[in-house]
């Protein structure tokens, strides 16, 4: 195709976690949440939808002030996206040129090295150490740098940066940092309150995981309203729809079904964690809705590959650098019972 922009056409792009069309299969392989959400969603979308021939709220008015009241900050400190990928790419065409540098950390998310590819920008990866912890270069300044993206929780380890080390790392980046918590409702703390200590510091946040609406798209950033005004010029002018506002709004305004979601899932991912270091795996404490382990004896592919053959879908991954391993997301009790069992016959 000579039709295209050269960085798209050597361009791989990125590839989501398989989502099979037909058949029934026991899905742990996209982090999705393994319960339905709550019944106030469907409610208010079943409301919204009667009114589909009046265009949405460009700005989710209503998530934003719901948003606000749940997290305690100002509405005018939130943007809102077709989920948190989107919100990465506003982030991306708003702070960086062509030729510009993004940095991210190793082992993480594969999207942040796409979307500086497809702004024609350069990717910076640095490796996590052997406890995943930052190596202090993370910080460093580097002319032409303009974003960082640090997933915290991060996949695939499920591993965290302490507030204070994120705090320190804004104070030395000479640019702002996304901290993507996509995970951080099953983790112990998050970054919301840092974002009011420093300017460069923003939070994203997906209604896909804890709040149990992957088929939903909604995503929101956290950030001063200094930075929002600018990102508001960038975003797509209906980037939510009508649909998805009202579902994300009746979602986050309903804390206590949150709350009793992730209790069910934080003590499957105990139990899932224990049962796979019992058959010898080695397991990095989860702060996320998934576990990621690595075997010191036996090759994890045609673990995978075995459980495939019996429709149980995990992901399986292979960095340069780390040890191959498997990402196993948080299903119900049930669930993670029928993927143990196979995987026991395998090890």
């Amino acid at each position: 195709m000579t039709f295209v922009r050269n960085n798209i056409s050597q361009l791989a792009g990125y590839v989501p976690g398989e989502q099979p069309q037909g058949g029934k299969f026991i899905k742990l392989n996209t982090n999705e949440n393994p319960y339905p959400p709550s019944p106030k969603v469907v409610e208010a979308i079943q409301v919204a939808a009667e009114k589909l021939v009046r265009y949405p709220d460009p700005v989710s008015t209503a998530f934003r002030l719901a948003a606000g009241e749940a997290l305690n900050v100002d509405p005018d400190w939130i943007i809102c996206g077709n989920g948190s990928d989107d919100i990465l790419t506003i982030l991306t065409r708003s702070f960086v040129d062509q030729g510009d540098l993004i940095r991210l950390p190793n082992p993480s998310y594969i999207l942040y090295r796409t979307l500086a590819e497809i702004q024609g920008a350069r990717s910076q990866e640095v490796n996590f150490n052997d406890d995943w912890t930052l190596p202090t270069s993370f910080g460093d300044p580097e002319e032409g740098l303009k974003l960082v993206f640090l997933p915290n929780p991060n996949s695939p380890t499920g591993t965290v940066v302490s507030q204070e080390e994120i705090l320190a790392l804004a104070e030395q980046l000479p640019c702002p940092i996304l901290i993507d918590e996509a995970y951080v409702d099953f983790a112990d703390f998050n970054c919301i309150e840092l974002v009011k200590q420093n300017e460069k510091i923003m939070v994203s946040r997906t209604l896909s995981k804890s709040y149990g609406l992957a088929g939903l798209r909604f995503g929101f950033l956290v950030a001063q309203p200094s930075m929002i005004e600018q990102l508001l010029k960038v975003k797509d002018s209906y980037n939510c729809d009508a649909l998805s506002i009202a579902g994300a709004t009746a979602a986050i305004s309903d804390q206590q079904w949150l709350r009793d979601n992730v209790s069910k899932i934080r003590a499957t991912r105990e139990s899932l964690q224990s049962q796979l270091t019992q058959l010898g795996f080695e397991v990095i404490p989860s702060q996320a809705n998934f576990v990621w382990c690595t075997h010191p004896e036996a090759e994890v592919k045609p673990i995978y590959e075995y459980l495939k053959e019996n429709r149980i879908l995990v992901r399986y991954m292979s960095y340069p650098n780390w040890k191959e391993g498997l990402r196993i997301s948080v299903g119900t009790d049930d669930q993670i019972s029928a993927c143990m069992s196979l995987i026991q016959s395998k090890v």
